[in-house]
């Protein structure tokens, strides 16, 4: 890779995910990025692929989703169904052959960048059953003899949100870079790219807020990065003013709008109670 990834305007990588990104690049090995929900993994690839002029194939897994399907898909059923009508292409396999998104990574005529989206969802085998495609880049399709190969090496970033343990012979095979939670200064940047020009008491009120919500302990959801871009947005819809921020902890007041920063009617409860116990303290 020529070009090295340094953020964007509008993606604030730390430097050391930064040097991630380009580390796997040259090892052209594939990058595992973890972390919380909401930390802009996904948005990575996004933007790795922006910044680099390269498209972006998007692969996102389901619990359902099997390795194969990233190769290739035999529609044994529609090619029955050609023949009982008499269909001609019936004769032709490859009309029944749907590639996947490795496939059409791997014969694109420029370098792409692959996303292989919240990998952990699948079934434990999933990671393991594509590790010869991944090192190799290369596979071939049983049903005509074809040997698929790349002809560009892709950049591959794979996310998991460590909903279950992945093989130690796919991690091997990885870069490896863990998206910690970003600090208050970090996170003031990746706020100004969302709101420019806004209002620095508010964003220092709201900050507040938000880390002091994030502190509590017994949370059992605690607010991500993208919650608490959505909560800043409707606070400047609702033309909350920072005083109403101001001065009063979690501990004393549930903050307004809070159902863009709290998701489960627990957190609600504990946050409602723990204010009625302080204000009747108080």
């Amino acid at each position: 890779m020529s070009q090295r990834f340094s953020g964007s305007d509008r993606y604030v990588a730390t430097d050391d995910l930064q040097m991630a990104v380009n580390a796997a690049a040259t090892l052209q090995r594939p990058l595992l990025i973890k972390g919380e929900p909401g930390t802009g993994k996904t948005m990575l690839a996004e933007e790795v692929a922006k910044a680099l002029d390269m498209p972006l194939l998007s692969w996102h897994i389901k619990s359902t989703t099997k390795a194969q399907q990233g190769l290739y898909e035999y529609d044994a059923v529609s090619r029955l169904r050609d023949s009982q009508l008499g269909d001609e292409k019936v004769h032709e396999i490859r009309h029944y052959i749907k590639k996947g998104m490795l496939w059409q990574a791997f014969e694109s005529e420029v370098p792409v960048v692959l996303l292989i989206d919240e990998i952990d969802k699948a079934d434990i085998e999933f990671p393991n059953d594509l590790l010869v495609e991944l090192d190799k880049m290369l596979f071939s399709v049983y049903e005509t003899g074809q040997i698929i190969q790349a002809k560009h090496r892709p950049i591959i970033i794979i996310t998991s949100n460590n909903e279950k343990e992945l093989p130690d012979a796919f991690l091997r095979r990885c870069f490896f870079h863990y998206i910690n939670f970003p600090d208050n200064t970090t996170m003031k940047k990746i706020v100004e790219v969302h709101y420019p020009g806004l209002q620095k008491q508010l964003l220092s009120a709201a900050l507040e807020t938000f880390f002091e919500l994030r502190d509590v302990p017994g949370l059992r959801k605690k607010p991500s990065t993208s919650e608490l871009i959505d909560w800043i947005k409707l606070l400047l819809a609702d033309e909350i003013s920072p005083e109403i921020l101001q001065g009063k902890s979690i501990k004393e007041a549930i903050p307004p709008l809070y159902g863009a920063l709290l998701k489960n009617e627990q957190d609600v409860h504990m946050l409602q109670k723990l204010a009625f116990m302080m204000r009747r303290e108080g």
